[in-house]
């Protein structure tokens, strides 16, 4: 199980990138409003302004999930509902947009804890499919579409 927050702004940042596009669906736009006016009202010091401007952006997902961590968010059962409508509605009709984010999440489930942070992708960056979590688990610092530097080729070269 995602932690409450980053599903908030998972929904917000996957929501803002295919609610933006001209060819969004209807339930995507009407999801995604719901969403984003439903945190406005609650949380005045929270701004999604910033995150619509480039909803890849990682800095501006961080920037507002230290902001939404500063608020009751993970615990009001209507943000974290409209979370998860928000997610389905992606979910069922634009599944693709969750990847150019860097997250794709498909039947995950758990009593545990998932954590995913730091993610960075112009395409797929981290894609779950068909797991269940037993125990914690937390993946950091994803860079998906990125060469890796020499460094890294040599870490992963068994000669090495």
């Amino acid at each position: 199980m995602v932690d409450p927050i980053s599903m908030i702004v998972i929904a917000l940042a996957t929501g803002a990138a295919a609610a933006l596009k001209p060819t969004a669906e209807q339930a995507i736009k009407d999801a995604y409003a719901g969403m984003k006016t439903l945190i406005q009202d609650k949380y005045k010091n929270v701004s999604i302004d910033m995150l619509e401007n480039d909803p890849t952006s990682q800095a501006r997902q961080n920037i507002l999930q230290q902001d939404l961590e500063k608020t009751d968010a993970s615990k009001n059962e209507e943000v974290l509902r409209k979370a998860q409508v928000l997610l389905k509605a992606i979910e069922n009709k634009a599944p693709e947009v969750a990847s150019e984010v860097g997250v794709k999440l498909e039947d995950v489930k758990g009593g545990a804890s998932l954590k995913i942070e730091d993610i960075i992708a112009t395409g797929s960056g981290v894609d779950l499919n068909k797991i269940e979590i037993q125990g914690d688990i937390e993946i950091r610092k994803v860079r998906a579409g990125q060469k890796p530097t020499s460094f890294q080729e040599e870490s992963n070269d068994p000669k090495h």
